[in-house]
């Protein structure tokens, strides 16, 4: 797979001033922070609260883009909670050349951004198809599944695409047909993609490169390595062991 085209690293900056008792200076990796993208694709991995988001959210800031997702003509909308990064300010990237295009999916506010289109579809002021991108009408009206594929049908674009958590709006047929889109466009376009995710089926992703949020400092691992897969293909291929286990670890309940 060829190098990563456009974000080639990520540091903290050497002025940087954080309080270790607040967040994010109190993430404990950011001491540390040297990521270097090597591939076109690279996964954030680890827990829940790990950082994952905080540090994607901040490479959406440093790219021109909107923290709370979408893309550059997002920038002023404020549709959705959380329009700032409180970490990008400390924060340095380092760019082999800026894409022309660039866009940030974040699932948990695709409902915020259907109405964004629902508002600029009503404003005799907006001079567009606010639906044209995205088959012709209200995302509100297809299930968050549809709506979500559909977002991503219209921007997997050659440039910069950062996507959070992505596999919450999708089966998993679907979100086997958004790798098969990511696959072909790389094959033909210059594109690079950050992901977090816990999906153990975008960790599969032919020559990504993942990096663990559960270590400090971060530390690249395989899909073997990971807690998703492990814990998945434990419980897959014995599911009766996996529940006698888990059900003997509740608590006896009080009489």
């Amino acid at each position: 797979m060829a190098s990563a085209p456009f974000l080639t690293r990520l540091t903290l900056r050497e002025d940087a001033e954080l309080d270790t008792r607040r967040f994010p200076g109190s993430l404990p990796f950011l001491r540390d922070l040297r990521i270097d993208f090597d591939s076109p694709v690279t996964f954030f991995v680890g827990e829940n609260g790990s950082g994952k988001s905080t540090v994607l959210e901040a490479i959406a800031a440093l790219s021109g883009l909107p923290v709370s997702g979408g893309g550059r003509n997002e920038l002023g909308s404020a549709h959705a909670p959380g329009s700032q990064s409180e970490l990008s300010a400390h924060l340095r990237p380092g760019f082999r050349r800026r894409p022309r295009d660039a866009y940030f999916f974040r699932a948990e506010f695709q409902a915020h951004f259907a109405s964004l289109l629902d508002s600029r579809a009503g404003d005799p002021d907006f001079g567009g198809d606010a639906y044209a991108r995205y088959g012709g009408r209200s995302l509100h009206r297809r299930s968050h599944g549809e709506a979500f594929l559909a977002m991503f049908e219209s921007w997997l674009n050659p440039g910069l695409i950062l996507m959070d958590e992505p596999e919450a709006a999708l089966s998993p047929q679907r979100q086997l047909a958004l790798l098969g889109h990511m696959a072909r466009l790389l094959r033909k376009d210059a594109a690079q993609f950050i992901i977090a995710t816990h999906s153990p089926l975008f960790l599969t992703f032919p020559g990504a490169r993942l990096l663990s949020f559960d270590d400090v400092p971060l530390r690249w691992i395989t899909a073997e390595e990971t807690s998703h897969c492990q814990i998945t293909r434990s419980v897959l291929g014995n599911p009766e062991r996996f529940w006698s286990q888990l059900l003997a670890l509740e608590p006896r309940r009080r009489r």
